[in-house]
């Protein structure tokens, strides 16, 4: 039950840093307010390649006007467009990739068949794609559905809830421009440069291929039938984008939440890069990819995830916990104090989970009230200490006796009292009675000093 409190405490955190406001001046406000820089003319791309597609879309007009109309409403929200602003890249992905089959056949170029199997051979030394597909099992069937027919439409929102309940907001707006970009282009090199996929090879051979021909589920025909139904077999049937083997943009968009995660949540990295190797092999086990399609989508993912990390998230910030990436790293008590952490604590979640205690709402409120001095800096109350003591003798002038000790702390002691009993010892005193040390006993003329000073003051 602890993992699931911990991130129903990051779950109630994450909506608290949510902007709730629905007035669109508080946006327009922040748009006059906003300094625009060079970055920001990426803007003018999302613009103009967005009206040409709804150009190029051949739908009634309504429907072209209600997009565009839908998503301004949407940014001129504030609750609303803290999400659909960093989505633009995604949407952009989207709009290209239904809207890519509208295009007039005779702008498009003619689709290659025998490229990517020639590229395999002389490269690989064989057809790989066309080895991994000669043996086929219900079992294999089955592991190679699970990550290319589901998880490649669900890992992606899982990595983006992640991303937002335990890291920055930056973090997120991060793997929105970086997993759109990266599709988009992927999407554009696809209809610039199209190619057959080996499930074109096995059903028409190397015959040249036209825009006439309907997309194939090649080997998910066989989960189709495993479950009685038609639902890939129907999906690819209608694919807008028949002809877009290379780069594979589902080994592109596993290898970016391989990176991703492994980034952000570093002991989580052989377990991603697992799955995303499961999936390479999926791609072509399945007829949809050549294997140099998953090289080229994996090179896709690697640089768009390098050239548009902000600095600021590289190196020890990757880690830190949300609430602005100025604040400080989370660390554990037994980080702080450099002591070794319980193994009770450990296992395969503990880092998730630690990220989770940096705002744990429960315990913010034990910090909260415990904002008492730390008892390392507090001068020492002896019952029955000397009452020569230059600590008491202040306070007897004072009050005519010594402050009696605060009861408000919970502890007795702290870790660091404990650690840095020697080094208060030092001092004078020491908080630790083994090792206590008096401090030295004031001559008479220092104590007559001391009581002049008191009437001084009370007749004043």
């Amino acid at each position: 039950m602890q993992p699931f409190r911990r991130v129903g405490a990051a779950l109630v955190a994450a909506v608290g840093r949510l902007d709730k406001s629905l007035s669109p001046s508080d946006t327009l406000n922040r748009l006059r307010q906003h300094k625009w820089t060079l970055s920001d003319s990426i803007y003018i791309f999302q613009f103009t390649l967005a009206t040409f597609w709804l150009f190029v879309m051949q739908v009634p007009v309504f429907i072209k006007l209600m997009i565009p109309v839908l998503y301004a409403t949407a940014l001129l929200i504030p609750f609303t467009s803290q999400f659909f602003l960093p989505a633009g890249p995604i949407f952009l992905y989207l709009l290209s990739f239904f809207s890519s089959k509208d295009i007039p056949m005779h702008y498009r170029p003619t689709p290659s068949v025998v490229l990517l199997p020639t590229l395999e051979s002389v490269l690989y030394g064989a057809n790989v794609s066309d080895i991994l597909t000669r043996f086929t099992h219900p079992i294999l069937d089955l592991l190679a559905w699970a990550p290319y027919g589901v998880g490649h439409y669900v890992i992606p929102f899982v990595v983006a809830a992640f991303l937002w309940l335990f890291r920055p907001k930056e973090v997120l707006h991060y793997w929105a421009s970086a997993f759109g970009y990266m599709n988009l282009t992927g999407v554009l090199i696809q209809l610039v440069f199209p190619c057959a996929a080996p499930w074109y090879e096995l059903i028409y051979g190397l015959t040249p291929a036209d825009y006439t021909i309907r997309g194939s589920p090649g080997g998910l025909a066989r989960i189709d039938k495993l479950f009685h139904g038609n639902g890939y077999t129907t999906a690819f049937s209608n694919s807008p984008l028949v002809f877009g083997a290379f780069p594979s943009l589902h080994a592109g968009s596993a290898t970016m939440e391989a990176l991703f995660i492994s980034h952000f949540f570093p002991w989580t990295t052989k377990y991603v890069f697992g799955y995303a190797a499961v999936l390479y092999w999926a791609t072509m086990y399945l007829t949809h990819h050549y294997l140099v399609d998953v090289v080229g989508g994996s090179c896709l993912a690697v640089a768009f995830f390098y050239l548009l990390m902000p600095e600021e998230l590289r190196g020890a910030a990757a880690t830190a916990p949300p609430g602005g990436l100025g604040a400080a790293a989370y660390r554990s008590k037994y980080e702080v104090y450099d002591l070794d952490e319980p193994r009770g604590r450990g296992g395969r979640g503990s880092a998730l989970m630690r990220d989770a205690e940096a705002y744990d709402l429960e315990e913010l409120s034990d910090r909260e009230s415990d904002e008492e001095m730390d008892i390392t800096f507090r001068s020492p109350v002896v019952p029955d200490g000397p009452a020569s003591a230059v600590p008491l003798i202040k306070s007897a002038a004072a009050g005519g006796r010594a402050s009696p000790v605060k009861k408000s702390h919970r502890h007795t002691a702290s870790i660091a009292s404990l650690i840095r009993s020697e080094e208060r010892g030092e001092e004078g005193w020491s908080p630790i009675g083994g090792s206590f040390a008096f401090p030295p006993t004031p001559t008479r003329a220092q104590a007559a000093q001391v009581a002049e000073e008191g009437k001084g003051a009370r007749g004043s």
